[in-house]
């Protein structure tokens, strides 16, 4: 067993594996790799409870710890997942929202486990980068969205 150097560690109250494999079902490049059982009883689980699952999310190597109900997620932390058009953007979006998530401001959700994903079309990306009038129109065009509209975008850059 290789252990990654740096991994992202995700504390849930209880639904570690569910939430991993939910990745792993929803995003390329996402595989749930190991699951560890508790060898004795802990403050909020008994022995032989999922106590830790590695997984990958999008080529990112995660831990989730199932530590109990004392810390909630919020949006300090989120995934920012980059798409290519709205057809992958709908597909991230309405699997996060669509299984218990919640919809937020500017390409934000939040799963059902309390995390938080940008759902992010390149295209934005590029034209915050460009900078000027164009960033300027893309911007305030993003500001009234919940989830990205790619053809606003793409319109709001040409002015």
């Amino acid at each position: 067993m290789t252990v990654a150097k740096n991994t992202i560690c995700l504390w849930y109250d209880k639904d570690a594996e569910t939430a991993a494999r939910f990745y792993a079902e929803t995003f390329p490049d996402s595989s749930v790799s190991a699951i560890h059982r508790a060898p004795s009883d802990y403050p909020s689980g008994k022995a032989g409870d999922v106590l830790t699952v590695e997984f990958t999310v999008a080529s990112i190597p995660c831990l989730g710890l199932n530590g109990g109900p004392a810390f909630k997620h919020n949006e300090a932390f989120s995934f920012q997942i980059a798409t290519d058009d709205q057809q992958e953007t709908d597909r991230y979006w309405n699997a996060i929202v669509g299984n218990g998530g919640q919809e937020s401001a500017c390409g934000w959700c939040k799963d059902k486990w309390g995390i938080s994903w940008q759902i992010t079309p390149r295209v934005l990306t590029e034209a915050l980068a460009v900078g000027g009038a164009e960033a300027k129109r893309a911007f305030e065009a993003m500001m009234n969205m919940k989830k990205i509209d790619v053809a606003a975008i793409k319109a709001a850059r040409g002015g």
